[in-house]
């Protein structure tokens, strides 16, 4: 029997760098023990330094335990490895999203199967609130739509929320056809590999034609089921309510040859189809739950954000307590604003949540702060595109919305002028906002927020454009107008006619006149012109006067020979070279 010294040998597990009080918890020995036999070996610290794990290794052998190396990117959550067993998964509502063209109807779709109407009020008719909404069929099954807001700014989002979706509807206008928007949700389908159901929406439409919708679909590999396929396709009206059965039938049969299951008896996971900063509440986020349940009082991490459910509320508004697989609930509780497409995961307790955000965190600092190296290269080559710089501050009243309006206006950039967005974020514009405008005279944008009382004093004194708007597309066409206007006009030059100086002879005290040989097209008077001697251009200037055999002309043509004054142009040789061209302004667009 061995003494009372025998001690417990442990597995430790140690991290890329971890301090010396923690190794000595994880351990089971007093920090201080720890100190000292590190300044035995010639490290003097304190319990609170960090150390490396391989400094970490000779202490844990030196007590006699057994190290077990862990990565930093071991402190992440291991989804991959985490697959229920077949046993446990139980059928699961369909998630549907609607897409297709900005005016083809797909919000009043979505209210038209809620049962509400709130498509009057729209901006624009984009849905500004991304919702999430569930409905429930006669036979007690529910179906869950995503509302996708539809415009290209949002191809982030959508191709987020692509992953979240089972099904997609697929909304085309009975008297419009295909849009390019259209054909962007085709491909986005395509490319998420799901399946599809086209609605064709405002058939009570005079000039309403769903056969021509269906043929134009054909261009696109997608053939209905009337043309032989196997892509269903329902012809509905969102006005007149006609057919809405129809296609959620579609749906449920859609769904059924899915066989969609998901583990309600597990820990949730979900994904965020909406984050926004509220001003009573504190930062949301709209989670659809993707597996497991999620209850009142569960530790997540979403994202970079640690966080714990306060509260749940649900589509219709309802405070719940918990929800299972393709419920969408606004969740409460949130210590930062995550961004839409991150995944929420309840772990076990909120010491790991902190971990695992924090780990996180300083990835997306490191990815931040890194920047290319300099080089000579590089630096010519910014040298060389030194564009004009258009600066924004950008304010929104959610996250999706915020980054899809950054995405917009950094597409507007040309060669000439690119948008530089000094700050995008969420919230009422305020203050510290306006200063930052000020200092780059950079226009505020709100995009569903107004700047508070503070701001708008802050502003009237440093003169701060202030926009708003609460349509995406609205927004980008004035950035592009505003844009062009800092360009200025653009100088188009058309070259009417080319000529050769023929001979040289004085004309009056100090200017030379040129009898010149139209070689193409037309000389006239006025014109601007370049003179040009081995084709470098010696002057320009313009013609003013133009003569054939002592009478003043208007114009000569190819062929002629004639005499030119040209103005403030003194060096002309016999030989040289006479270009001439009309100068037109034109207001820039982008």
């Amino acid at each position: 029997q061995s003494g009372p010294s025998a001690k417990q040998v442990r597995d430790v597990v140690v991290p890329e760098a971890i301090t010396v009080q923690e190794l000595a918890n994880r351990m089971a020995e007093r920090g201080a023990d720890l100190v000292k036999a590190l300044f035995k070996m010639g490290t003097p610290v304190t319990v609170t330094e960090t150390i490396d794990q391989d400094t970490a290794e000779l202490l844990i052998e030196e007590f006699g335990h057994r190290m077990v190396r862990v990565s930093e990117s071991d402190v992440d959550i291991q989804a991959d490895d985490d697959v229920d067993a077949a046993e446990t998964l139980q059928p699961r509502s369909p998630v549907v999203t609607i897409m297709g063209h900005v005016d083809h109807g797909k919000t009043s779709l979505l209210d038209a199967i809620r049962g509400a109407n709130v498509v009057s009020g729209e901006a624009g008719g984009i849905t500004q609130h991304i919702g999430a909404y569930q409905v429930s069929l006669p036979d007690k099954s529910k179906i869950t739509f995503l509302d996708t807001p539809g415009h290209e700014a949002f191809t982030e989002m959508r191709q987020r929320g692509a992953n979240v979706t089972d099904i997609v509807v697929l909304v085309v206008a009975a008297d419009d056809g295909l849009k390019p928007q259209t054909v962007e949700a085709i491909n986005h389908t395509k490319a998420a590999g799901v399946p599809m159901i086209v609605a064709i929406n405002k058939i009570d439409k005079p000039g309403a034609n769903a056969q021509k919708v269906r043929e134009e679909l054909l261009q696109h590999e997608i053939v209905v089921e009337d043309m032989g396929g196997d892509v269903q396709d329902v012809e509905v009206s969102a006005l007149k309510k006609t057919n809405l059965d129809g296609l959620l039938e579609a749906i449920a049969l859609q769904a059924e040859l899915l066989e969609l299951k998901a583990n309600p008896d597990r820990a949730a996971e979900g994904a965020v189809v909406e984050a926004k900063l509220d001003k009573g509440r504190g930062p949301l986020a709209t989670v659809l739950v993707q597996r497991g349940t999620l209850r009142v009082g569960d530790v997540f991490v979403v994202g970079a954000v640690p966080g714990k459910v306060r509260a749940m509320i649900d589509d219709k508004g309802k405070q719940v307590k918990e929800a299972g697989p393709s419920v969408p609930v606004e969740v409460l509780g949130l210590s930062g604003v995550p961004s839409a497409g991150d995944t929420l995961t309840v772990v076990e307790n909120e010491a790991r949540a902190r971990e695992v955000a924090a780990y996180r965190q300083s990835l997306l600092d490191r990815k931040r702060t890194t920047t290319a190296p300099i080089n000579l290269e590089n630096m010519f080559a910014s040298r060389a595109n030194q564009a004009k710089e258009f600066p924004l501050v950008i304010k929104g009243d959610v996250q999706g919305s915020v980054e899809a309006i950054a995405t917009a206006v950094n597409r507007i950039s040309t060669e000439d002028i690119k948008a530089r967005i000094l700050h995008a974020g969420v919230g009422a514009i305020t203050e510290s906002d306006v200063i930052l405008a000020s200092a780059s005279g950079a226009p505020i944008i709100g995009f569903n927020v107004r700047p508070n009382a503070k701001a708008r004093e802050v502003a009237n004194r440093t003169k701060v454009e202030f926009r708003y708007y609460d349509v995406i597309y609205h927004l980008t066409d004035w950035v592009k107008s505003a844009m062009a206007g800092e360009l200025g006009p653009e100088i188009i030059e058309t070259v009417v006619g080319r000529a050769r100086v023929q001979e040289v002879f004085p004309a009056g005290k100090k200017d030379k006149a040129a009898g010149l040989l139209v070689l193409e097209g037309v000389l006239r008077k006025g014109l601007h012109a370049r003179l040009t001697r081995e084709d470098v251009i010696v002057s320009k200037t313009t013609i003013s006067s133009l003569r054939r055999f002592k009478d003043d002309v208007a114009e000569v043509r190819a062929g002629l020979e004639c005499g030119v004054l040209l103005a403030d142009t003194n060096d002309i040789k016999a030989g040289d070279h006479l270009e001439v061209f009309e100068v037109e302004e034109r207001a820039r667009t982008l």
